[in-house]
């Protein structure tokens, strides 16, 4: 029975099961509840009164209202896609497309409607498109990404980071790995948040430094509808470069309990969520997976390592609704991994790009954020919220150097295992978020808070020094011992104006203040213009100027002692990275269906940390992978430059179909202390991406959606290796002067998925497969070192690979 079920692919298993399916489907329909609320985008105030109206259904009228509270409920509508329209006097209408119904579980939805600056009964119906931003004073370069995008789309792997690498202009910089490059920037220039508070790399197996990792902590199943930013952004969004995350946690059900299950190659999960007090209208949402990759390793696919992660996670909101729209929420999601990469144990050479080659590791690493929110509409104009959250960001690792060497029948023979290092990175921050939102009238609304972040490091490293004319070990050099605390302070205001119909204007301004090192960046100017023409094109033209920290680790490095004996933080007094953006936009909806859109961008970076002494060296190339970066002397006179041109062409799911195609064309330019301009690591020059999907109907209650996905970018910058200093450091060493003199080969990958979903009486099964990398393309990744897989020093230099062909399977229950 095991050999039987071990020579059964993913793709017999989903056709066994459809078949299985197909042969048992009743022809009932089934129903279920759409239930929501809706209120004002602005003041956030309940809209009594509301029309509700189901268009797809044309058998019959299916309408409501909402109540005094905004909420609505429409039942026993059919499982299917529906169209809803939301209309209201004096409010511009509202129309969603494609609201899924499934049996299982009820669709619950939250609407705001914005108020027409026109005297008139009911306003012309505006559709909301996909792709639309939620942040009314969003202008350029934003787009709203729904979460069962991250489930349509092939290669995403539920994961939102993943999804985002779809849009015009960014790219992930390994497919191990869900870093996203965002214009030519370093992953670490992008921003988390949720909740209005900033939150650390939410992600398994992070490293300090870093923006990304092998697996999203975020669940997209406890998420809503959020919203992503590629440049520009409004003066709410601080500490940062590049882009934005800005995540919102979903409620739970208030009406009805219901459960999830799910099982797959990437872990088994469960969920809950229901009403804590249906009179009340509080609710519970609940989520916890755990994974373990031996089905990878038992399976013989390979995933980079032959090492086993394991990884763990939750999330939890407690929404508990008061008088007149006020709503307190508990929140918090939490991430625990650990993997143990032992070279030793190796027989003969194996691949591994999770980690060095030279040496077994023991890596560990927790994140938690936490946090109790407030928010209240004053009146019908003001809308106030307050959040106050505690976050956890943890990093243990333990390496042992691996001295082998080849035998004549090529086997590894391991001569010995030192101690080599050490490291215990914390990293704790309580936060603090209030902002008020006011509508001054129809034309006008101002938007004022401030954001508190209070740090508390305590960060630990020591390592082995060796001397390299023999092999002998010292004692510990400790780089790290620092405990230390820190507050990074961000003011802002920011004001939209409607002049009409046709020209919108948002403008703001930003502060930044860090108390470690005084480090300030005041009256950041936001500005962003939008026109839309009669005919439907939209012209935008968005500017302003951004700071981010240093990834705060850096800060406390002391690779040696002062002339007082005393550690030396040698870059304790670096500033913030500044960056000024200036982008221009044409969008415009053809048809009913079809979106075009371009956005052409300059960026240019400057107090970028470079080093003191004459090299290539700049921050902006770190922030991907798995290591930290352990710098000489920096100081803040770096400069970049980014700019280029995106393309996106569109098609909204309809009859059955979806697609998205986009394209960039770009430069990325840095300058070190050298004075030379190079290519940063991340100059691609130009990257596309072809998407589509289609839904197959075999019954009511039966369909497969099928989806595929191809992407193609050119390679990533690097530069010769140094073999001779390479194996001195036992560490790979480039070529200063030559850096990114060369490109590797152009990056190609085809993904596919298949779902499919067999709706029963308050049940909905859902299998899935995704396929990345269907056609095992050989991607290089990076430049490797790698001594002991030859007995040829000239040869301890070699190429890295990206994932081949990688088939992930899952099976959901919700009901």
């Amino acid at each position: 029975m095991i050999n039987l079920f071990s020579r059964l692919s993913p793709w017999r298993l989903l056709l066994i099961f459809a078949i299985s399916l197909l042969a048992t489907s009743a022809t009932a329909q089934f129903t279920q509840t759409i239930r929501g609320t809706v209120v004002d985008s602005e003041s956030k105030f309940p809209l009594p009164g509301v029309t509700v109206q189901l268009l797809s259904d044309t058998t019959k009228l299916t309408a409501t209202s909402t109540d005094v509270q905004g909420k609505f409920e429409l039942k026993n509508i059919s499982v299917g896609r529906h169209t809803i329209k939301f209309s209201f006097i004096s409010y511009e209408s509202r129309q969603l497309d494609n609201v899924i119904v499934n049996s299982g579980k009820e669709t619950v939805i939250s609407i705001t409607l914005e108020e027409s600056i026109q005297q008139m009964e009911a306003a012309e119906i505006t559709v909301s498109r996909d792709g639309e931003a939620l942040n009314e004073m969003a202008t350029v370069s934003a787009r709203q990404f729904d979460v069962s995008e991250t489930d349509r789309y092939a290669g995403s792997r539920g994961d939102p980071a993943r999804m985002a690498s779809n849009f015009a202009g960014v790219q992930g910089a390994d497919d191990s790995r869900n870093d996203i490059v965002i214009r030519g920037n370093s992953p670490q220039g992008v921003l988390w948040r949720i909740e209005n508070i900033d939150i650390p790399n939410p992600n398994h197996f992070s490293i300090p430094g870093t923006g990304g990792g092998p697996v999203a902590i975020l669940n997209n199943k406890i998420l809503s509808n959020s919203d992503f930013y590629t440049g520009a952004f409004p003066a709410e969004y601080g500490n940062s470069i590049a882009g934005v995350f800005d995540v919102n946690m979903r409620n739970g059900n208030a009406s009805k309990h219901q459960f999830s299950g799910q099982f797959g190659f990437l872990g088994t999960e469960v969920l809950a969520e229901g009403p804590l007090n249906r009179k009340k209208s509080s609710s519970y949402l609940l989520s916890y997976r755990y994974s373990t990759a031996s089905i990878f390793k038992l399976l013989g696919i390979d995933i980079g390592t032959s090492a086993v992660p394991k990884y763990q996670d939750g999330a939890l909101r407690i929404t508990l609704p008061q008088k007149k729209g006020g709503v307190i929420a508990l929140w918090g999601i939490a991430g625990a991994s650990s993997v143990d990469i032992l070279i030793s144990d190796q027989k003969e050479p194996e691949r591994n790009i999770f980690g060095s080659n030279d040496r077994d590791q023991y890596f560990k690493s927790r994140m938690g954020i936490g946090g109790l929110s407030w928010s209240k509409p004053v009146n019908e104009k003001t809308f106030i919220k307050v959040v106050l959250a505690g976050s956890h960001d943890r990093q243990i690792s333990d390496h042992k150097s691996v001295y082998r060497h080849l035998t004549n029948d090529n086997k590894y023979q391991v001569d010995s295992l030192p101690d080599l290092m050490g490291y215990n990175f914390v990293q704790n921050k309580v936060s603090n978020a209030i902002f008020v939102n006011s509508k001054l009238s129809k034309k006008h609304t101002i938007k004022a808070g401030i954001n508190t972040d209070v740090f508390f490091w305590n960060y630990a490293d020591s390592i082995r020094v060796l001397d390299t004319t023999a092999i002998n070990y010292y004692g510990f050099h400790h780089r790290w011992g620092s405990t230390d605390q820190g507050v990074l302070v961000q003011p802002f205001i920011q004001w939209k104006w409607k002049l009409n119909d046709a020209w919108t204007v948002n403008a703001g301004i930003h502060n930044q203040y860090f108390t470690l090192n005084n480090s300030q960046s005041w009256l950041e100017p936001r500005l962003g213009v939008k026109y839309v023409t009669k005919k439907g094109h939209s012209l935008s033209l968005g500017v302003g100027r951004h700071s981010q920290l240093q990834p705060t680790y850096l800060y406390f490095y002391q690779p040696y002692s002062d002339e007082n004996g005393s550690p030396a933080q040698i870059n304790r007094d670096m500033g913030f990275t500044q960056s000024d953006h200036l982008i221009l936009a044409y969008d415009k909806i053809i048809g009913k269906v079809l979106r075009l859109k371009v956005e052409t961008y300059y960026q240019q970076l400057s107090n970028i940390p470079v080093t003191e002494n004459a090299t290539s060296f700049s921050l902006v190339n770190t922030g991907a992978g798995f290591s930290r970066f352990f710098p000489d002397s920096l100081t803040n006179s770096g400069t970049g430059r980014n700019y280029g041109v995106e393309v996106t062409l569109e098609k909204f799911f309809s009859k059955g179909y979806f697609f998205l195609i986009s394209a960039s064309l770009f430069e990325s330019f840095y300058t070190g202390s050298d004075g030379v301009e190079r290519d940063t690591d991340f100059n691609g020059n130009y990257a596309w991406n072809v998407l589509v999907g289609k839904e197959w109907g075999f019954t009511e209650n039966l369909s497969l959606v099928t989806g595929a996905k191809v992407t193609m970018a050119g390679g990533r910058r690097y530069g010769p290796a140094d073999i001779d200093a390479s194996n001195a450091a036992r560490e790979i060493v480039y070529v200063d002067n030559l850096r990114n003199t060369l490109q590797f080969e152009d990056y190609f990958r085809a993904d596919l998925k298949l779902n499919l979903k067999w709706n029963r009486r308050k049940v909905t099964h859902e299998l899935g497969v995704d396929l990345v990398n269907i056609t095992g393309q050989k991607n290089v990744l990076s430049l490797t070192y790698a001594p002991d897989e030859s007995n040829d020093p000239n040869a301890s230099i070699r190429k890295d690979y990206q994932l081949g062909f990688l088939p992930i399977f899952f099976y959901r229950i919700d009901f």
